[in-house]
């Protein structure tokens, strides 16, 4: 009798606990949610703006994409009226945009805007990120899409060109069709064709160097204007060791001497010109050639005209150290002109040299060299590129963009007012150099029509290379 009614207590109690358990369980299923149909479904299947354009009586339609839950649109005038921007829909049945009016608001610069439109079925709703793009005309260059063709010590293009070696190429020029070496290597100065480079073809066209005699290196730097080339050597400034400018207008013809200066001659001249020459001359080959002495504080400026008669040497006394490889490059056809070098920033001068401008130390790296601004599809970019003068230091072609401002000085202004940033930078993974030559250049294509087409990028730097990079003009894309 007691281990019946052990048991009996045992199982009364189970079978408590499994009524427990069944209750419990009983219980959170009522509690779970389910799935509950509805016929209030929230569906954008088409809409359109109906009131673009400056009369209010365009029509765009919309592209709706139901994965994303975005809409996208053609590009709208912008003189739509953008404070009522008026939508219709068609929805699935029974549900309404909230709002079929809405106000856009673009920020200083920008060209589109978001708006999110709800589609409602009460008590139900659906979200669209809709994207208002104004047709407005872009500028400048697409830097997103360069073509390079890299002759450096950048690993991502050719090797770099042989005469690069042991500081024996210091000079080099461009004119968006040739590219001019000036160099104390076997190969001898020469040019190179751009079309060729482009295929990536070495085609050297020697340079007939008879006659081409005295100074420390008989060549050292030179350039090329409108089919114009010019080389210099390295002045020692005494009779011996002169200035003297060589001239062609073809390769193979011997040079003519259009500079043979004494510059011992020239009153608060300095010691050593030719380490680095800046050639500013218009489509009739009139202007000035600057001559930066060695000790950074003077230049040398000779008068030209007629691309061949020169003379009426002027000496810049510099209030800056510029280091001594100086750039002085004109800025298009005016007076004004862009003055720096490896150990100074930016200054903005007249052709006698009186600044206006000095842009800050810390702006941009001190070692930016060669400055030029460049004109390219109704923008205006800053170009240089730094010397590698100590370990820390790379050499990288930068290009920022200046375009605000009515003339250089409101140009500038504006850039150290903005974060800065270049728009487009390149190495050329140049070594340290106790003679980091750097050189710059720019030229623009034309399509048939005259237009602005791309933009080619010249730079070089002594043992690091060259590299010539085209940029297209930025496009409108719908």
């Amino acid at each position: 009798m007691k281990i019946i009614y052990n048991i009996s207590k045992m199982g009364l109690l189970a079978a408590c606990v499994c009524f427990a358990t069944l209750t419990v369980l009983s219980s959170c299923k009522d509690d779970f949610p389910v799935n509950v149909e509805s016929d209030k479904i929230t569906v954008l299947k088409s809409i359109k703006i109906v009131n673009a354009g400056k009369q209010g009586n365009e029509i765009i339609e919309g592209v709706v994409n139901e994965n994303n839950k975005t809409v996208s649109f053609p590009r709208i005038d912008p003189e739509t009226d953008l404070s009522a921007i008026q939508f219709e829909a068609t929805t699935s049945d029974g549900a309404i945009l909230e709002k079929n009016t809405y106000a856009l608001l673009f920020k200083d610069g920008e060209s589109e805007s978001t708006v999110v439109l709800k589609v409602t079925n009460s008590p139900r709703y659906r979200e669209y990120l809709a994207k208002v793009r104004l047709k407005i005309p872009v500028y400048g260059a697409d830097f997103t899409k360069p073509i390079i063709y890299d002759y450096t010590n950048n690993e991502l293009g050719n090797p770099i060109y042989e005469t690069f070696t042991g500081a024996l190429t210091r000079g080099t020029g461009f004119d968006g069709e040739h590219v001019l070496i000036v160099t104390r290597h076997a190969a001898g100065s020469h040019l190179l064709k751009v079309t060729d480079l482009k295929k990536n073809v070495i085609n050297r066209i020697p340079l007939n160097l008879t006659g081409v005699t005295l100074g420390t290196f008989v060549v050292n730097v030179g350039d090329i204007v409108n089919g114009h080339t010019y080389i210099a050597n390295l002045s020692g400034a005494s009779a011996a060791s002169p200035i003297k400018i060589y001239h062609w207008t073809a390769p193979t013809a011997a040079p003519q001497i259009v500079a043979n200066i004494d510059v011992s001659k020239i009153v608060g001249a300095g010691v050593r010109h030719g380490d680095n020459m800046s050639v500013n001359l218009d489509k009739n080959g009139n202007g000035f050639i600057f001559l930066g002495d060695n000790a950074g504080t003077k230049v040398l400026r000779l008068k030209v005209s007629n691309y061949t008669n020169i003379g009426d040497p002027f000496v810049i006394a510099s209030t800056v150290n510029v280091g001594s490889w100086s750039s002085f490059n004109q800025i298009g056809e005016t007076d004004d002109y862009l003055f720096t070098g490896h150990d100074a920033p930016i200054m903005a001068v007249n052709s006698g040299g009186s600044i206006s401008y000095t842009l800050s130390r810390t702006s941009i790296p001190i070692r930016s060299s060669d400055s030029r601004v460049v004109e390219f599809n109704g923008e205006r970019y800053l170009l240089t590129t730094t010397a590698a003068r100590t370990g820390s230091e790379p050499t990288v072609l930068s290009l920022y963009n200046i375009t605000k401002g009515n003339n250089i000085i409101d140009a500038l202004t504006a850039f150290e007012q903005s974060d800065r940033k270049p728009v487009y930078e390149y190495s050329l993974l140049g070594p340290v150099n106790t003679s980091p030559a750097t050189q710059t250049g720019w030229s623009v294509l034309k399509d048939g029509d005259g237009q602005d087409k791309s933009l080619l990028i010249y730079s070089a730097a002594s043992d690091a290379g060259f590299v010539l990079i085209e940029v297209p003009k930025k496009e409108l894309e719908d």
